[in-house]
């Protein structure tokens, strides 16, 4: 049985559609991603509150996570080499990309030059049989390795506690206001032995500085402002956000966040480690959050006239006495 060519054409782009559409995040800054360190704590869950009683951990950090830690101390054995970093499925799994490729590639100049789709697969139907059975294996061995890593990667992570700590209901603005932890609390239960910590008071105007950031850097990202960001955020992530950045710019598009406002928030965690203060908050806000195309404005992305909300846990550091600077963003 002979297809049209059109057929043909359509069948390769559907199945070239999942491999190079771009997976679109949040367009927020962060990107609905967890980056960051949170110091001693990088790699502990915050204290759950009202607003966000569970945490995602963090997924990239210039702090080793609990799973780089093992491997580094994993002696290594012989044939065994130091894990390279993680790229997408296809860099990780070159003879799957590869094989693809060529078949594609087989597929696209028979195509073009007359040979027809697929030419010595016995016709376009065997060859869309072979695709969706490589696609259908490719997929259960993609999900075996996310199962996997899931695992490994909650592999000894302290449970979290069973009650909601710290952050009573909000009674003055939408930020909840807590004066200080409590001495023996998580502040001090989860911290890493080899680092001394002390728990800290939070007062009001340091929740001011929390919401006011919060709108600050999401502000200065919409509008592409590295200047701004590197004032308002550690080095750390103002790298990530000048990655996000020059990925958009790359693909064509740009971030747009207005409109931001906080909804409710409240206190996970404030500690000292030596001269530096931390403190972990949880907040819902809601946004207009949209990506549209810079050669024309048009939206491409999102809503430029709906509100969204989204709860994320910020943690910000700073000097003692010093301006608090965000230093890792959280999922729920």
């Amino acid at each position: 049985m002979k297809f049209p060519r059109w057929f043909a054409v359509l069948a390769a782009l559907i199945v070239l559609a999942p491999v190079m559409a771009p997976s679109m995040a949040d367009a927020r800054a962060g990107g609905g991603t967890g980056s960051g360190s949170r110091g001693s704590k990088t790699n502990q869950p915050p204290p759950p509150t009202q607003t966000a009683p569970t945490a995602k951990p963090i997924e990239r950090s210039t702090q080793p996570t609990q799973q780089q830690q093992q491997q580094a101390q994993r002696p290594a054995g012989p044939g065994l080499s130091a894990p390279a970093t993680q790229g997408s499925f296809f860099s990780r799994h070159p003879f799957l990309s590869g094989m693809m490729g060529g078949l594609l590639g087989a597929g696209l100049f028979g195509m073009l030059f007359g040979g027809g789709f697929g030419g010595g697969l016995a016709g376009m139907a065997g060859f869309l049989g072979l695709l969706l059975q490589i696609a259908l294996i490719g997929g259960l061995v993609f999900l075996g390795l996310r199962l996997y890593r899931a695992w490994a990667a909650n592999r000894g992570r302290p449970a979290a506690p069973a009650y909601a700590y710290g952050g009573a209901a909000a009674t003055d603005g939408p930020m909840a206001r807590q004066a200080m932890l409590t001495a023996g609390g998580n502040a001090t239960g989860n911290a890493t032995a080899s680092v001394a910590t002390q728990p800290i008071a939070i007062v009001e105007s340091d929740y001011h500085a929390f919401e006011a950031r919060l709108g600050d850097i999401q502000a200065a990202y919409s509008a592409g402002d590295l200047g701004r960001l590197r004032g308002l955020t550690t080095a750390e992530m103002a790298g990530y956000f000048a990655e996000q950045l020059a990925a958009n710019a790359q693909r064509g598009v740009e971030n747009k966040v207005e409109a931001v406002k906080l909804e409710q928030g409240d206190l996970s965690e404030a500690w000292r480690e030596g001269n530096v203060e931390y403190a972990t908050v949880a907040m819902r806000f809601s946004l207009l959050d949209y990506a549209r195309r810079l050669a024309d404005g048009r939206v491409v992305e999102g809503n430029d006239r709906a509100r969204t909300e989204a709860t994320e846990i910020w943690t910000f550091v700073r000097d003692r006495g010093g301006p608090w600077l965000l230093s890792a963003i959280q999922q729920t």
